[in-house]
């Protein structure tokens, strides 16, 4: 549950490479974000490529890093995302990850 919005929060931050795909994606693992989230299904809390499509075009990286950081609940359903520190994933490897769900 704690990772709800987590993946919506991940959201505006441009990544040119792969390889930092691949680092947003080991930092959503060892967070725990995949333990609610998925790239392309619903679990508890949306799929990472419905977060990009809401999303699309808009630019709410900082709202985004803001939810994942506050926590809360509405975006996408009524279940809450429980606030997710610093100590739970780094502000970079934040950023990288919203940037990398923007992208799904």
């Amino acid at each position: 549950m704690k990772a709800l919005l987590s993946a919506a929060v991940m959201a505006a931050f441009a990544l040119s490479s792969g390889a930092a795909f691949a680092d947003a994606d080991a930092a959503m693992n060892k967070a725990g974000c995949m333990a609610c989230h998925a790239k392309d299904k619903k679990i508890v809390g949306p799929a990472f490529k419905d977060i990009a499509a809401k999303y699309k075009g808009q630019d709410v990286a900082a709202k985004l890093f803001d939810k994942v950081r506050k926590g809360g609940s509405g975006s996408f359903g009524p279940i809450p995302m429980s606030p997710n520190g610093p100590d739970k994933i780094a502000d970079q490897d934040l950023k990288d990850a919203i940037a990398a769900i923007l992208k799904s």
